[in-house]
């Protein structure tokens, strides 16, 4: 028997698990807490051994019909899935503000129109992949794009609603059948989601979502041997386990982890512009992986630059992310609090010294200063790890030669910025190991490129076709063009 729904601001949404079409509670739960006032939000159903066993099954089940169907074919339930996105939109915004602290105003004017746009456009992209021929010629060759099976993906809690559909898109569109692990600290914007994928018809087993801790529920799921995929967003630790489990069964994972990412502003650059760019890194309260949270200023406008920064950051409305007004919202648990602030004291007490903010903000006990350091080492703890909170770093640099070695400083590579004269500055961001760089810009994004980092930042591309050759077993048929004489010469 499903449990009664929570009641989240006027929204009402499932505390239970979505396995093969029906809502599935759980005799074991964890509490949920906003991040807005670490007011309660309910219990929701924690996954066990049980529970996985079962989506497992019931996406295996699934899984002979839905792989059998056309990309044309599928399309319609899909294009329906994305139409019940937004039908609920309101709820979905409401969810997430107060599940995960984003602001609501993204959540309305970004998040939930690129989630809808997340399955609408994978679904249609799939049309075009199936039996690409290539001739050759000794032969014609018909590649194929075949669905690999059961999926697992797992998503962060910075961004639940729109990652799980970056990923649900292309795998859903590519006929695996999918099972969900949202994010223990914010999982009702995925819990949602199942409702919109029943609405929309999706048969029972397609999709499914199983809530749990990462420890528990998601360490199971990555470590059965009847997945066929693991997607995951999040940190490094974490994907180390997740690799080291799937590699037991050599299960392919795509990796998206944590960046460090440099924002690079040349002598040349526009400082008005690159100050204003510069102050949307702490959009999110800075808990953005692709974020450039290291600034590296030529030593020549580095005072006119963090003047002008100063000056940006210092009109940042800080407060409630369901106010219109608020550009930066909670950090999302007290422990994420405490990670960030031990990262400035410590830093400040090796020497750092504090541009601006650096401690508590008075609105609330998970809000943080936005807080800029400068004075620091290459090898100090703040420049080399991740801090995703609403910290930035900066350093100097005299020659394009220094901005790059500092910039390729970390053991990351997700993305970049770089400010400056357009050929200047591309000269530059082409010498930065990453897996993006942005031009004198930030955020420009489209589903037909490529995602993803280098190094410590990941394995593996999402976007466009890239991630169709993730979620699917890609064979070639090959027809030869005459009659084919065997012999063990041929090769």
């Amino acid at each position: 028997m499903a449990s009664a729904l929570l009641q989240v601001a006027g929204v009402a949404v499932s505390p239970d698990h979505y396995i093969g079409g029906e809502r599935v509670p759980s005799t074991e739960g964890f509490d949920l807490f906003s991040p807005i006032d670490q007011r309660p939000l309910g219990r929701v159903a924690q996954g066990l051994p049980v529970h996985v066993d079962q989506a497992i099954r019931a996406a295996q089940q699934a899984f002979g019909a839905w792989s059998a169907m056309t990309a044309a074919q599928r399309l319609p339930y899909l294009e329906r899935f994305a139409d019940e996105i937004g039908q609920r939109a309101d709820a979905f915004c409401t969810l997430e503000s107060n599940d995960a602290g984003v602001l609501l105003s993204r959540m309305q004017h970004g998040v939930v129109p690129r989630a809808m746009l997340n399955i609408r456009w994978f679904a249609r992209h799939a049309l075009g992949l199936q039996d690409r021929p290539i001739d050759t010629e000794q032969a014609h060759h018909r590649v194929r794009h075949d669905p690999a099976g059961v999926v697992v993906i797992i998503t962060p809690w910075n961004a639940p609603l729109m990652l799980s559909t970056w990923k649900l898109g292309p795998a859903l569109a590519a006929g695996n059948c999918c099972i969900l692990k949202p994010p223990e600290w914010a999982p009702l914007t995925c819990s949602l989601l199942a409702d919109a994928a029943h609405a929309a018809g999706l048969p029972p087993g397609v999709f499914n979502v199983v809530q749990g801790t990462g420890a528990a529920t998601g360490a199971q799921l990555v470590a059965d041997a009847r997945i066929a995929r693991v997607s995951f967003t999040g940190s490094v630790p974490t994907a180390k386990l997740i690799a080291q489990a799937a590699g037991a069964n050599l299960v392919p994972c795509s990796l998206e982890l944590g960046g460090k990412s440099p924002f690079i502003v040349l002598e040349d650059a526009d400082i008005a512009a690159a100050a204003a760019t510069g102050a949307l890194m702490y959009r999110n309260a800075g808990q953005v992986c692709l974020a450039g949270t290291r600034f590296l200023v030529h030593a020549a406008v580095a005072e006119r630059f963090v003047a002008a920064m100063r000056a940006t950051v210092q009109k940042l409305c800080v407060g409630d992310p369901r106010d219109a007004a608020t550009e930066v919202g909670p950090v999302i648990h007290p422990r994420q609090v405490a990670q960030v602030l031990g990262y400035i004291d410590r830093a400040v007490a090796g020497g750092a010294r504090l541009l601006w903010g650096g401690g508590p903000h008075p609105f609330g006990a998970q809000y943080v200063q936005p807080t800029m350091l400068t004075d620091l080492q290459q090898d100090d703890e703040i420049v080399q790890n991740e801090v995703f909170g609403p910290v930035l770093t900066l350093q100097t640099f005299a020659s394009d030669d220094e901005a790059v070695a500092l910039a390729n400083g970390t053991d990351y590579g997700l993305g970049g910025v770089c400010y400056g004269e357009t050929v200047h500055a591309t000269a530059v961001a082409d010498s930065v190991r990453t897996g993006f760089i942005w031009i004198n810009s930030f955020g420009i994004r489209d589903l037909a490129a490529p995602f993803g980092g280098i190094k410590r930042s990941g394995i593996g591309r999402e976007g466009g076709d890239w991630s169709f050759e993730f979620f699917c077993d890609v064979k070639d048929v090959v027809l030869p063009k005459k009659p084919f004489t065997p012999s063990f010469s041929h090769r």
